[in-house]
């Protein structure tokens, strides 16, 4: 069976070091997550920064904090008030434009520097304010990759939103290659079939959108609408797929199996999907069945589809789902 993850090389990730071990913090310890050093340290090729450590700050260092506006902080020092926010922008404007290959990026939470969302921002009466901001360096990062895959380590732990994050990424992997092979009109098209079912489960509305997106495809240079289609895709990735959406998608995949399959097992499979929708088991278990009778009664256009293995196997995302 083909699998969106037969690519060329291994997956390229940025990380922030300290989640990997590395004693790079202020204060000379590290933040490892067993998860990303152990567990997807055996799929990912990591590119670890420290963005403070970087530009030229020591270890251990006066720690910094985001002071100011929530949308647009400055990252000083908390004894002596020294402003590093042009530095670690700057860097992340350069590492934007290196890493142009990566297929993700983890960040370190809460970090002025590394953190994504709901970093403290405080203000002249020494209170941080309410719903925080971003660090210097990611926001920077970030804002030259929008359509890459990212999350914070703390995230991770969730089930849900691991599998989503890596789904994207395994996805942005493959358009990467595709990329790397030649952008042609067939090729969205072929791309776009691959994760139809995938998209009908994180969401169903984009999912029509596309297809109407790309049915006026060979008006537009594929240089053209080809990112525009590949920006519209990741954002209807994002959405975290529901126990509603998936089993959605089981019946639609159920529906190439009608003339194969016996009452009996007929009956076995929607028992199965009903206890999935119903939160009685995980979404692993109604897949291993349907990938079972696939693999009896192959057909060459599910065989293709991403949503049946968006991820290798040995991640076991689909296990606590």
């Amino acid at each position: 069976m083909s699998t969106p993850f037969d690519l060329p090389q291994r997956p390229r990730l940025g990380i922030s070091a300290c989640l990997l071990g590395d004693p790079v913090r202020y204060n000379g310890g590290h933040k490892e997550s067993y998860l990303c050093s152990r567990s997807l340290a055996q799929h990912f090729d990591f590119v670890p920064l420290c963005p403070e450590v970087a530009i030229g700050l020591g270890i251990p260092r006066e720690a910094i904090r985001l002071v100011g506006d929530p949308a647009a902080p400055r990252a000083v020092g908390n004894r002596h008030q020294r402003d590093h926010t042009e530095a670690l922008a700057e860097f992340g404007e350069i590492m934007a434009a290196q890493l142009a290959d990566i297929s993700g990026y983890i960040f370190m939470q809460k970090s002025p520097s590394c953190g994504l969302e709901r970093v403290k921002v405080y203000q002249a009466n020494g209170h941080p304010v309410d719903g925080g901001g971003r660090g210097i360096y990611a926001n920077a990062f970030c804002a030259l990759h929008p359509d890459l895959p990212v999350e914070e380590d703390g995230r991770l732990n969730d089930p849900v939103l691991r599998e989503n994050f890596l789904t994207r990424v395994y996805a942005h992997a493959q358009w990467q290659a595709m990329r790397r092979a030649g952008l042609s009109h067939k090729a969205v098209i072929d791309f776009h079939s691959r994760y139809k079912y995938q998209l009908m489960a994180n969401d169903p509305v984009q999912y029509k959108a596309l297809g109407r997106l790309l049915g006026s495809i060979g008006e537009h240079p594929v240089d053209v609408i080809g990112p525009r289609y590949f920006s519209a895709l990741m954002i209807a990735l994002k959405k975290c797929a529901t126990r509603g959406t998936h089993s959605n998608v089981l019946q639609h995949l159920c529906g190439y199996l009608k003339r194969h399959l016996s009452r009996e097992e007929k009956a076995e499979l929607q028992r199965l999907i009903e206890q999935y929708r119903s939160g009685i088991v995980p979404l692993v278990v109604p897949m291993t069945l349907l990938k079972h009778h696939f693999n009896g009664h192959p057909d060459r256009y599910i065989a293709q589809q991403a949503y049946l293995q968006p991820h290798p196997e040995e991640l076991s995302l689909r296990n606590a789902l």
